[in-house]
Protein backbone atom coordinates (compact mmCIF):
# COMPACT_ATOMS: atom_id res chain seq x y z
CA UNK A 1 0.00 0.00 0.00
CA UNK A 2 1.79 2.90 -1.22
CA UNK A 3 1.55 6.18 1.26
CA UNK A 4 -1.21 8.22 -0.57
CA UNK A 5 -3.19 4.92 -0.22
CA UNK A 6 -2.53 4.09 3.51
CA UNK A 7 -3.11 7.75 4.25
CA UNK A 8 -6.24 7.80 2.74
CA UNK A 9 -7.69 4.20 4.14
CA UNK A 10 -6.70 5.75 7.87
CA UNK A 11 -8.77 8.96 7.28
CA UNK A 12 -11.30 7.44 5.55
CA UNK A 13 -11.89 4.73 8.44
CA UNK A 14 -11.50 7.55 11.24
CA UNK A 15 -14.36 9.97 9.66
CA UNK A 16 -16.43 6.85 9.15
CA UNK A 17 -16.20 5.87 13.07
CA UNK A 18 -16.95 9.39 14.02
CA UNK A 19 -19.84 9.36 12.09
CA UNK A 20 -21.12 5.78 13.61
CA UNK A 21 -20.18 7.05 16.77
CA UNK A 22 -21.65 10.61 17.26
CA UNK A 23 -24.13 10.83 14.44
CA UNK A 24 -22.90 14.27 13.67
CA UNK A 25 -19.69 14.69 12.10
CA UNK A 26 -17.28 16.62 13.73
CA UNK A 27 -15.09 19.63 12.39
CA UNK A 28 -11.98 18.19 12.61
CA UNK A 29 -13.29 15.24 11.04
CA UNK A 30 -14.79 17.45 7.90
CA UNK A 31 -11.25 18.83 8.04
CA UNK A 32 -9.97 15.52 7.54
CA UNK A 33 -12.02 14.51 4.94
CA UNK A 34 -11.56 18.05 2.43
CA UNK A 35 -7.69 18.73 3.86
CA UNK A 36 -6.67 19.78 0.81
CA UNK A 37 -9.20 22.58 0.25
CA UNK A 38 -11.24 23.35 -2.67
CA UNK A 39 -10.33 25.08 -5.85
CA UNK A 40 -11.63 26.90 -8.86
CA UNK A 41 -10.10 27.61 -12.37
CA UNK A 42 -10.46 28.25 -16.31
CA UNK A 43 -13.27 30.32 -16.00
CA UNK A 44 -15.70 30.90 -18.78
CA UNK A 45 -18.52 33.55 -19.25
CA UNK A 46 -21.26 30.56 -18.08
CA UNK A 47 -19.21 29.07 -16.39
CA UNK A 48 -16.14 27.57 -14.37
CA UNK A 49 -14.40 24.15 -13.04
CA UNK A 50 -14.32 23.79 -9.40
CA UNK A 51 -11.86 21.16 -7.52
CA UNK A 52 -11.65 19.20 -4.50
CA UNK A 53 -10.08 15.96 -3.24
CA UNK A 54 -12.12 13.46 -0.70
CA UNK A 55 -10.42 10.76 1.67
CA UNK A 56 -13.15 8.11 0.46
CA UNK A 57 -14.37 6.82 -2.39
CA UNK A 58 -18.01 7.94 -1.98
CA UNK A 59 -20.64 10.30 -3.68
CA UNK A 60 -19.56 14.21 -3.74
CA UNK A 61 -21.79 16.48 -4.00
CA UNK A 62 -21.48 19.98 -5.60
CA UNK A 63 -23.87 23.24 -4.84
CA UNK A 64 -22.98 26.57 -6.46
CA UNK A 65 -24.60 29.81 -5.19
CA UNK A 66 -25.10 33.24 -5.15
CA UNK A 67 -24.69 34.20 -1.68
CA UNK A 68 -22.27 32.66 0.76
CA UNK A 69 -25.02 31.40 3.24
CA UNK A 70 -26.06 28.96 0.16
CA UNK A 71 -29.30 30.36 0.29
CA UNK A 72 -29.86 31.12 -3.40
CA UNK A 73 -28.36 27.98 -5.21
CA UNK A 74 -27.94 28.41 -8.77
CA UNK A 75 -26.65 24.78 -9.59
CA UNK A 76 -25.95 21.34 -7.92
CA UNK A 77 -24.83 17.75 -8.91
CA UNK A 78 -23.24 15.11 -7.85
CA UNK A 79 -20.22 13.06 -8.95
CA UNK A 80 -18.20 9.92 -8.02
CA UNK A 81 -14.09 9.66 -7.01
CA UNK A 82 -11.44 7.20 -6.16
CA UNK A 83 -7.79 5.73 -5.99
CA UNK A 84 -7.85 5.82 -9.51
CA UNK A 85 -7.57 9.78 -9.63
CA UNK A 86 -5.92 10.11 -6.46
CA UNK A 87 -9.53 10.44 -4.97
CA UNK A 88 -9.44 14.49 -6.58
CA UNK A 89 -13.13 15.64 -7.57
CA UNK A 90 -13.23 17.97 -10.94
CA UNK A 91 -16.53 19.24 -11.62
CA UNK A 92 -17.28 22.12 -14.83
CA UNK A 93 -20.52 23.96 -13.72
CA UNK A 94 -21.94 25.63 -16.91
CA UNK A 95 -25.01 28.00 -17.43
CA UNK A 96 -23.48 30.63 -14.98
CA UNK A 97 -23.42 34.68 -15.57
CA UNK A 98 -20.37 36.60 -16.84
CA UNK A 99 -18.23 38.36 -15.07
CA UNK A 100 -20.32 37.17 -11.76
CA UNK A 101 -18.79 36.24 -8.50
CA UNK A 102 -20.29 32.57 -7.23
CA UNK A 103 -19.87 30.55 -3.86
CA UNK A 104 -19.21 27.03 -3.93
CA UNK A 105 -19.30 23.69 -2.04
CA UNK A 106 -18.58 20.13 -1.86
CA UNK A 107 -20.49 17.45 0.70
CA UNK A 108 -19.39 13.49 1.57
CA UNK A 109 -22.44 12.11 3.84
CA UNK A 110 -22.73 15.07 6.36
CA UNK A 111 -19.11 16.22 5.75
CA UNK A 112 -19.44 19.88 4.07
CA UNK A 113 -16.17 21.09 2.42
CA UNK A 114 -14.71 24.86 3.13
CA UNK A 115 -16.70 27.42 0.76
CA UNK A 116 -14.85 28.67 -2.30
CA UNK A 117 -15.45 31.52 -3.88
CA UNK A 118 -15.15 31.89 -7.66
CA UNK A 119 -16.00 34.21 -10.87
CA UNK A 120 -16.83 34.01 -13.92
CA UNK A 121 -14.91 35.65 -17.25
CA UNK A 122 -17.01 38.70 -18.41
CA UNK A 123 -18.61 39.26 -22.17
CA UNK A 124 -19.21 41.93 -24.23
CA UNK A 125 -17.54 45.12 -24.11
CA UNK A 126 -15.93 46.06 -20.34
CA UNK A 127 -14.21 48.45 -18.86
CA UNK A 128 -11.11 46.47 -16.91
CA UNK A 129 -9.84 43.52 -15.67
CA UNK A 130 -7.28 42.61 -12.61
CA UNK A 131 -5.10 39.49 -12.17
CA UNK A 132 -2.63 38.13 -10.03
CA UNK A 133 0.01 36.75 -11.57
CA UNK A 134 2.75 34.40 -9.92
CA UNK A 135 5.30 31.79 -10.48
CA UNK A 136 8.07 29.70 -8.60
CA UNK A 137 7.03 28.74 -6.15
CA UNK A 138 9.91 26.11 -3.88
CA UNK A 139 8.22 24.99 -0.95
CA UNK A 140 11.52 24.20 0.80
CA UNK A 141 12.91 27.59 0.08
CA UNK A 142 10.15 30.07 1.97
CA UNK A 143 6.97 30.29 3.11
CA UNK A 144 4.41 31.57 0.45
CA UNK A 145 3.33 34.88 2.35
CA UNK A 146 3.19 36.54 -0.93
CA UNK A 147 0.17 34.00 -2.00
CA UNK A 148 -1.73 34.70 0.98
CA UNK A 149 -1.39 38.80 -0.05
CA UNK A 150 -3.38 37.74 -2.83
CA UNK A 151 -5.77 35.51 -1.64
CA UNK A 152 -6.71 38.85 0.82
CA UNK A 153 -6.49 41.28 -2.14
CA UNK A 154 -10.58 41.15 -3.09
CA UNK A 155 -10.01 43.20 -6.49
CA UNK A 156 -8.98 40.01 -8.42
CA UNK A 157 -11.01 38.61 -11.34
CA UNK A 158 -8.22 35.62 -11.54
CA UNK A 159 -4.62 34.22 -10.92
CA UNK A 160 -2.55 33.66 -13.89
CA UNK A 161 0.38 30.84 -12.83
CA UNK A 162 2.69 30.50 -15.07
CA UNK A 163 4.27 27.37 -13.91
CA UNK A 164 6.66 25.74 -11.13
CA UNK A 165 3.61 25.41 -9.04
CA UNK A 166 5.85 22.74 -7.65
CA UNK A 167 8.95 21.41 -7.66
CA UNK A 168 10.75 18.13 -7.60
CA UNK A 169 13.70 18.20 -6.37
CA UNK A 170 14.37 17.57 -2.03
CA UNK A 171 16.87 20.70 -0.27
CA UNK A 172 14.69 21.56 2.49
CA UNK A 173 16.83 24.70 3.17
CA UNK A 174 13.77 26.16 4.90
CA UNK A 175 10.74 23.73 5.49
CA UNK A 176 10.66 20.15 5.02
CA UNK A 177 8.94 18.38 2.19
CA UNK A 178 7.42 15.17 1.66
CA UNK A 179 8.37 12.35 0.00
CA UNK A 180 12.38 12.97 1.12
CA UNK A 181 13.76 12.41 -2.18
CA UNK A 182 13.65 13.74 -5.85
CA UNK A 183 9.80 12.97 -7.04
CA UNK A 184 9.80 10.31 -9.80
CA UNK A 185 7.04 8.40 -9.50
CA UNK A 186 3.21 8.43 -9.69
CA UNK A 187 2.56 8.27 -5.91
CA UNK A 188 5.68 10.45 -5.53
CA UNK A 189 4.30 13.18 -7.74
CA UNK A 190 0.72 12.86 -6.02
CA UNK A 191 2.45 13.35 -2.80
CA UNK A 192 4.31 16.67 -3.23
CA UNK A 193 0.99 18.14 -4.65
CA UNK A 194 -0.90 16.49 -1.94
CA UNK A 195 1.76 18.60 0.27
CA UNK A 196 1.42 21.46 -1.27
CA UNK A 197 -2.19 22.09 -1.04
CA UNK A 198 -1.72 21.80 2.75
CA UNK A 199 0.12 25.34 2.76
CA UNK A 200 -2.78 27.81 4.53
CA UNK A 201 -1.56 30.61 1.86
CA UNK A 202 -1.91 28.44 -0.86
CA UNK A 203 -5.17 26.87 0.20
CA UNK A 204 -6.58 30.35 0.84
CA UNK A 205 -5.58 31.61 -2.50
CA UNK A 206 -7.41 28.55 -4.34
CA UNK A 207 -10.56 28.95 -2.47
CA UNK A 208 -10.78 32.85 -3.39
CA UNK A 209 -9.90 33.08 -6.89
CA UNK A 210 -9.74 31.47 -9.49
CA UNK A 211 -6.67 29.63 -11.54
CA UNK A 212 -5.69 30.31 -15.34
CA UNK A 213 -2.35 28.24 -14.65
CA UNK A 214 0.42 26.71 -16.93
CA UNK A 215 2.94 24.29 -16.19
CA UNK A 216 7.01 24.78 -17.01
CA UNK A 217 10.05 21.80 -16.44
CA UNK A 218 9.86 21.38 -12.63
CA UNK A 219 6.27 20.48 -12.50
CA UNK A 220 8.29 17.48 -14.07
CA UNK A 221 12.08 17.68 -13.94
CA UNK A 222 14.59 20.38 -14.41
CA UNK A 223 14.78 21.34 -18.08
CA UNK A 224 12.21 18.95 -19.33
CA UNK A 225 10.93 18.98 -22.78
CA UNK A 226 9.23 15.81 -24.91
CA UNK A 227 12.08 13.77 -25.19
CA UNK A 228 14.40 14.22 -21.93
CA UNK A 229 15.25 16.64 -19.03
CA UNK A 230 18.53 17.78 -17.73
CA UNK A 231 17.17 17.04 -14.38
CA UNK A 232 16.50 13.23 -15.30
CA UNK A 233 19.00 10.26 -15.40
CA UNK A 234 17.57 7.45 -17.18
CA UNK A 235 20.30 5.04 -15.62
CA UNK A 236 19.23 5.36 -12.59
CA UNK A 237 15.68 6.88 -12.67
CA UNK A 238 14.23 4.69 -15.18
CA UNK A 239 12.87 6.02 -18.71
CA UNK A 240 11.80 9.80 -19.07
CA UNK A 241 8.74 9.05 -20.84
CA UNK A 242 7.30 6.73 -17.51
CA UNK A 243 8.36 9.50 -15.35
CA UNK A 244 6.86 12.18 -17.11
CA UNK A 245 3.71 10.80 -17.66
CA UNK A 246 3.14 10.06 -13.79
CA UNK A 247 4.01 14.01 -13.48
CA UNK A 248 1.20 14.63 -15.95
CA UNK A 249 -1.11 12.81 -14.89
CA UNK A 250 -0.88 14.02 -10.93
CA UNK A 251 -0.70 17.32 -12.25
CA UNK A 252 -3.97 17.00 -13.91
CA UNK A 253 -5.57 14.94 -10.80
CA UNK A 254 -4.31 18.09 -8.62
CA UNK A 255 -5.23 20.93 -10.60
CA UNK A 256 -8.27 23.17 -11.20
CA UNK A 257 -7.87 22.87 -14.84
CA UNK A 258 -9.47 21.26 -17.69
CA UNK A 259 -7.90 17.79 -19.06
CA UNK A 260 -6.30 17.34 -22.15
CA UNK A 261 -4.34 20.01 -24.09
CA UNK A 262 -2.61 22.24 -21.79
CA UNK A 263 -2.19 25.20 -24.72
CA UNK A 264 -5.82 27.22 -24.59
CA UNK A 265 -7.30 30.40 -25.01
CA UNK A 266 -10.32 32.13 -22.55
CA UNK A 267 -11.57 35.64 -23.52
CA UNK A 268 -12.64 38.22 -21.41
CA UNK A 269 -15.01 40.15 -23.76
CA UNK A 270 -13.86 42.52 -26.26
CA UNK A 271 -10.93 43.62 -23.51
CA UNK A 272 -8.56 40.57 -23.98
CA UNK A 273 -8.23 37.06 -24.50
CA UNK A 274 -5.51 34.91 -22.50
CA UNK A 275 -3.44 32.41 -24.66
CA UNK A 276 -1.54 30.08 -22.09
CA UNK A 277 1.27 28.34 -23.93
CA UNK A 278 2.70 24.64 -23.18
CA UNK A 279 6.72 24.77 -23.35
CA UNK A 280 7.33 21.35 -22.48
CA UNK A 281 5.20 19.05 -23.57
CA UNK A 282 5.94 19.70 -27.67
CA UNK A 283 9.15 20.75 -27.02
CA UNK A 284 12.26 19.03 -28.92
CA UNK A 285 15.95 19.83 -29.97
CA UNK A 286 14.40 21.91 -32.77
CA UNK A 287 11.07 23.42 -31.44
CA UNK A 288 10.18 24.89 -28.52
CA UNK A 289 6.14 24.87 -29.11
CA UNK A 290 5.69 22.21 -32.11
CA UNK A 291 4.21 23.02 -35.62
CA UNK A 292 0.45 22.49 -34.22
CA UNK A 293 0.50 25.03 -31.28
CA UNK A 294 2.64 27.49 -33.02
CA UNK A 295 0.30 27.48 -36.60
CA UNK A 296 -2.47 27.89 -33.41
CA UNK A 297 -0.65 30.54 -31.42
CA UNK A 298 -0.22 32.87 -34.78
CA UNK A 299 -3.81 32.21 -35.54
CA UNK A 300 -5.09 33.75 -32.50
CA UNK A 301 -2.93 36.20 -31.85
CA UNK A 302 -2.79 37.87 -35.28
CA UNK A 303 -6.77 36.90 -36.59
CA UNK A 304 -8.42 37.47 -32.80
CA UNK A 305 -10.94 40.33 -32.09
CA UNK A 306 -9.91 41.08 -28.57
CA UNK A 307 -8.11 44.76 -28.02
CA UNK A 308 -5.22 43.63 -25.90
CA UNK A 309 -3.98 39.77 -26.53
CA UNK A 310 -2.34 38.43 -23.45
CA UNK A 311 0.37 35.48 -24.26
CA UNK A 312 1.41 33.36 -20.78
CA UNK A 313 4.79 32.13 -21.26
CA UNK A 314 6.24 29.93 -18.90
CA UNK A 315 9.90 31.17 -20.44
CA UNK A 316 11.53 34.59 -21.39
CA UNK A 317 10.40 35.11 -24.78
CA UNK A 318 12.66 38.43 -25.38
CA UNK A 319 16.26 38.04 -26.54
CA UNK A 320 18.44 38.23 -23.54
CA UNK A 321 22.27 38.26 -23.93
CA UNK A 322 23.88 37.70 -21.33
CA UNK A 323 26.76 39.60 -19.78
CA UNK A 324 29.35 37.82 -18.14
CA UNK A 325 28.87 37.05 -14.64
CA UNK A 326 30.00 34.04 -12.71
CA UNK A 327 28.12 30.57 -13.18
CA UNK A 328 26.14 31.66 -15.61
CA UNK A 329 26.24 31.11 -19.83
CA UNK A 330 26.17 34.10 -22.49
CA UNK A 331 22.57 33.13 -23.63
CA UNK A 332 20.08 30.71 -21.05
CA UNK A 333 18.91 28.15 -24.43
CA UNK A 334 15.99 26.41 -22.10
CA UNK A 335 13.93 29.72 -23.07
CA UNK A 336 13.22 31.18 -26.35
CA UNK A 337 16.61 31.79 -27.43
CA UNK A 338 17.26 28.25 -27.55
CA UNK A 339 14.51 28.31 -30.61
CA UNK A 340 15.35 31.25 -32.40
CA UNK A 341 13.49 29.82 -35.58
CA UNK A 342 10.10 29.90 -33.50
CA UNK A 343 10.19 32.84 -32.09
CA UNK A 344 11.00 35.09 -35.62
CA UNK A 345 8.14 33.30 -36.93
CA UNK A 346 5.62 34.85 -34.23
CA UNK A 347 7.80 38.05 -34.39
CA UNK A 348 7.22 38.53 -38.16
CA UNK A 349 3.59 37.55 -37.93
CA UNK A 350 2.88 40.14 -35.11
CA UNK A 351 4.54 42.53 -37.07
CA UNK A 352 2.69 41.51 -40.24
CA UNK A 353 -0.67 42.00 -38.65
CA UNK A 354 0.56 45.08 -37.20
CA UNK A 355 -0.89 43.86 -33.91
CA UNK A 356 1.19 45.91 -30.99
CA UNK A 357 -1.21 45.09 -28.37
CA UNK A 358 0.58 41.44 -27.81
CA UNK A 359 1.47 41.16 -23.84
CA UNK A 360 3.80 38.11 -23.30
CA UNK A 361 3.77 37.68 -19.62
CA UNK A 362 6.17 35.22 -18.21
CA UNK A 363 7.69 33.69 -15.18
CA UNK A 364 10.43 31.39 -14.95
CA UNK A 365 13.48 33.45 -13.83
CA UNK A 366 13.24 34.22 -10.42
CA UNK A 367 13.42 38.22 -11.34
CA UNK A 368 11.30 41.14 -12.34
CA UNK A 369 11.98 42.66 -15.80
CA UNK A 370 9.77 45.02 -18.35
CA UNK A 371 10.68 44.40 -21.89
CA UNK A 372 10.48 46.03 -25.41
CA UNK A 373 10.11 43.09 -27.69
CA UNK A 374 12.57 43.71 -30.82
CA UNK A 375 11.68 42.69 -34.03
CA UNK A 376 14.71 40.93 -35.68
CA UNK A 377 16.77 43.88 -36.94
CA UNK A 378 15.75 45.18 -32.97
CA UNK A 379 15.18 48.48 -35.25
CA UNK A 380 11.47 48.24 -33.69
CA UNK A 381 9.42 47.06 -30.67
CA UNK A 382 6.59 44.83 -31.93
CA UNK A 383 5.13 43.57 -28.40
CA UNK A 384 6.02 43.65 -24.80
CA UNK A 385 7.25 41.27 -22.22
CA UNK A 386 6.58 41.95 -18.30
CA UNK A 387 8.22 38.90 -16.16
CA UNK A 388 7.25 38.10 -12.25
CA UNK A 389 9.39 37.10 -10.05
CA UNK A 390 9.51 34.00 -7.82
CA UNK A 391 7.09 33.58 -4.91
CA UNK A 392 10.01 31.70 -2.84
CA UNK A 393 12.35 30.08 -5.46
CA UNK A 394 16.45 31.25 -5.44
CA UNK A 395 17.01 34.42 -6.92
CA UNK A 396 20.48 36.02 -8.12
CA UNK A 397 21.91 36.76 -4.59
CA UNK A 398 20.83 33.75 -2.98
CA UNK A 399 21.94 31.56 -6.20
CA UNK A 400 25.52 33.34 -5.86
CA UNK A 401 25.15 33.36 -1.90
CA UNK A 402 25.90 36.95 -1.53
CA UNK A 403 23.89 39.53 0.29
CA UNK A 404 20.91 40.98 -1.50
CA UNK A 405 21.86 43.58 -3.90
CA UNK A 406 25.19 43.40 -3.54
CA UNK A 407 26.78 43.26 -7.12
CA UNK A 408 23.46 42.87 -8.43
CA UNK A 409 23.00 46.76 -9.28
CA UNK A 410 26.06 46.40 -11.46
CA UNK A 411 24.13 43.12 -12.99
CA UNK A 412 21.64 44.88 -13.97
CA UNK A 413 22.90 47.96 -15.43
CA UNK A 414 25.26 45.52 -17.73
CA UNK A 415 22.03 43.87 -18.77
CA UNK A 416 20.47 46.79 -19.81
CA UNK A 417 23.35 48.22 -21.52
CA UNK A 418 23.44 45.04 -23.62
CA UNK A 419 20.09 44.79 -24.29
CA UNK A 420 18.76 48.13 -24.74
CA UNK A 421 15.31 46.86 -25.35
CA UNK A 422 15.16 45.71 -21.51
CA UNK A 423 14.13 48.79 -19.82
CA UNK A 424 13.85 47.36 -16.20
CA UNK A 425 15.33 44.24 -13.90
CA UNK A 426 15.64 43.31 -10.74
CA UNK A 427 17.22 40.43 -9.82
CA UNK A 428 17.39 39.74 -6.34
CA UNK A 429 13.31 40.17 -4.50
CA UNK A 430 10.94 37.61 -3.88
CA UNK A 431 6.91 38.11 -4.47
CA UNK A 432 4.19 38.50 -6.91
CA UNK A 433 2.78 40.76 -9.14
CA UNK A 434 -0.89 42.41 -10.18
CA UNK A 435 -1.92 43.02 -13.81
CA UNK A 436 -4.63 45.30 -14.95
CA UNK A 437 -6.01 45.76 -18.05
CA UNK A 438 -8.17 48.90 -19.57
CA UNK A 439 -9.00 49.68 -23.10
CA UNK A 440 -6.12 52.02 -22.67
CA UNK A 441 -3.38 50.41 -20.82
CA UNK A 442 -2.23 46.87 -19.49
CA UNK A 443 0.41 47.67 -16.00
CA UNK A 444 1.75 45.32 -14.01
CA UNK A 445 3.22 46.02 -10.26
CA UNK A 446 5.45 44.01 -8.46
CA UNK A 447 5.28 43.01 -4.80
CA UNK A 448 7.95 41.90 -3.01
CA UNK A 449 8.49 40.05 0.61
CA UNK A 450 10.50 41.24 3.38
CA UNK A 451 11.86 37.98 3.83
CA UNK A 452 10.93 34.45 2.18
CA UNK A 453 11.98 32.60 5.13
CA UNK A 454 9.72 34.64 7.82
CA UNK A 455 6.48 32.83 8.08
CA UNK A 456 4.98 36.71 9.07
CA UNK A 457 6.97 38.68 6.53
CA UNK A 458 5.20 41.90 4.99
CA UNK A 459 4.67 42.76 1.69
CA UNK A 460 5.44 45.89 -0.43
CA UNK A 461 4.89 47.56 -3.35
CA UNK A 462 8.32 47.81 -4.82
CA UNK A 463 7.61 49.01 -9.01
CA UNK A 464 4.55 49.39 -11.79
CA UNK A 465 5.52 49.74 -15.30
CA UNK A 466 2.24 49.97 -18.06
CA UNK A 467 2.27 49.53 -21.94
CA UNK A 468 -0.08 52.20 -23.60
CA UNK A 469 -2.38 50.94 -26.14
CA UNK A 470 -0.92 50.41 -29.93
CA UNK A 471 2.22 51.57 -28.52
CA UNK A 472 4.47 48.09 -28.20
CA UNK A 473 6.75 49.93 -25.35
CA UNK A 474 6.65 49.62 -21.62
CA UNK A 475 6.95 52.55 -19.39
CA UNK A 476 7.15 53.21 -15.80
CA UNK A 477 4.43 54.37 -14.05
CA UNK A 478 4.80 56.58 -10.78
CA UNK A 479 2.79 55.84 -7.74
Amino acid sequence: MSGVDRRTFLKAGAVAGAATAGGAVSASAATAVFEHGVASGDPVPDGVLLWTRVVTSSEVRWEVAHDESFSRIVARGHTRTGAHRDHTVKVEVCGLRPSTRYYYRFRVGDVVSPVGRTKTAPSGDISGVKFGVVSCANWMAGHFVPYGYLADRDDLDAVIHLGDYIYPHYDPKVRDAQPQHEIITLADYRTRHAMYKTDPHLQRLHSLHPFIATWDDNESADNSSAVGALGHDPATEGPWAVRLAAATQAYFEWMPIREGLMFRRLQYGSLLDITMLDLRSHRTPETILGARQRDWLIKGICDGTARWRLIGTSVMFSPLAIPPAPGFPSVNTDQWDGFPTDREIVVRALDRAGMKNAVFLTGDIHSSWAVDVPDGSALKSVATEFITTSVTSDNFDEFLKVPPRTGSLVLEAAIMAKNPHVRFVELDSHGVSTLEVTPDEVRMDWFYTSDRTDPQATIRKAHSWRTRHNTARVEPVLF
